[in-house]
């Protein structure tokens, strides 16, 4: 937990925090998303309170002060306002609001259950918003084959490691931070360890494309550097970084004309996720453990059918060939 976090923490949101990154194993990323959302909780409370000056501007509130006698006071009516906040003055859409309330909930719960610092949890009922569950977005067959084929004929020292990441992500439907920290003694012949969510491991098999991009960049990569061991490195030798990650894989979609229709990297997991299910056929449990998911309705998202198998499935139908008999006429 960085030292900006921690100044700005009271003892039990402080507390809370270093309990889901110890114990709990949440990323330095995921516990900075509590805190933002506890922060924003808590300031809403003091000003919904009357704690701060109406003068003071909501993002100048400290939550420093907060302490067991302010948080034992908060009820269910007082998150349920906070969401209404966040939808109508800060036009949180309800899949931020499910964040937050997800943040909410596990802090309390941690109170009441771990600490022991409440005897009632407030929030026990606090339901999450409902999501509406959106088609994701993802490259067709053409359009993947179409980015592999740019990123191979690039010009630039660095087209072996780019397209090798291209390939990783479209064939193995990793996430942008799993591919970021591969070691090489991650890889072994045709299996890849991934380091996943909440410090979670898991192995994909690499497929013939994989390898070969693998064994391809890894002869022009260099060994006097500053993380010997990191597989995708920056040219100042080090590991790269995800940003760099996001804007080498925007300019190979630009360079394909598909920087307009929203598609990033993340875009690229969903890719790889429909082709293996449509053209692989791989069985919607297998799929959950290639992409690390923790549940199975998270993968069942990509069990969408597209405009192209419709079609298709219409024309198998038995009767597609019978036509009205022309009739003469009279």
């Amino acid at each position: 937990m960085n030292n900006a976090i921690l100044s700005d923490c009271p003892v039990p949101v402080r507390d809370f925090l270093f309990y889901m990154e110890t114990i709990k194993g949440r990323s330095p990323r995921t516990v900075e998303g509590y805190y933002i959302d506890l922060r924003t909780f808590f300031r809403y409370i003091k000003r919904a309170k009357n704690l701060v000056p109406p003068s003071l501007s909501f993002e100048e509130i400290s939550i420093r002060d907060v302490d067991m006698a302010l948080i034992s006071t908060i009820t269910l009516s007082d998150v349920y306002e906070f969401l209404h906040f966040t939808a109508s003055d800060r036009s949180n859409n309800s899949a931020t609001r499910a964040r937050k309330v997800s943040s909410i909930r596990g802090f309390f719960n941690y109170l009441t259950v771990k600490a022991h610092l409440l005897d009632e949890n407030p929030v026990r009922e606090l339901e999450v918003p409902s999501l509406k569950k959106s088609i994701p977005k993802y490259l067709t067959l053409e359009n993947s084959i179409e980015l592999l084929a740019s990123a191979e004929t690039e010009d630039g020292d660095y087209k072996e490691r780019d397209y090798c990441m291209i390939t990783l992500f479209l064939n193995c439907g990793m996430r942008l931070s799993e591919l970021v920290g591969i070691n090489l003694t991650d890889i072994r012949n045709n299996q890849l360890r991934l380091l996943g969510k909440g410090n979670k491991e898991r192995i994909v098999y690499l497929n013939d494309a994989c390898i070969a991009s693998i064994e391809a960049y890894k002869k022009l990569r260099p060994n006097d550097v500053t993380d010997k061991n990191a597989l995708f490195l920056s040219r100042n030798g080090k590991r790269i970084s995800r940003r760099r990650v996001q804007q080498i894989v925007e300019n190979q979609l630009k360079a394909v004309g598909l920087d307009h229709k929203g598609y990033s990297v993340h875009k690229l997991r969903h890719t790889a996720a429909t082709l293996m299910y449509q053209y692989g056929h791989v069985d919607i449990r297998m799929l959950k453990e290639i992409l690390g998911h923790a549940n199975l309705g998270t993968t069942e998202i990509y069990t969408h059918i597209s405009n192209e198998q419709l079609e298709a499935a219409a024309q198998k139908s038995p009767l597609a060939k019978i036509k009205p008999r022309n009739k003469k006429d009279d």
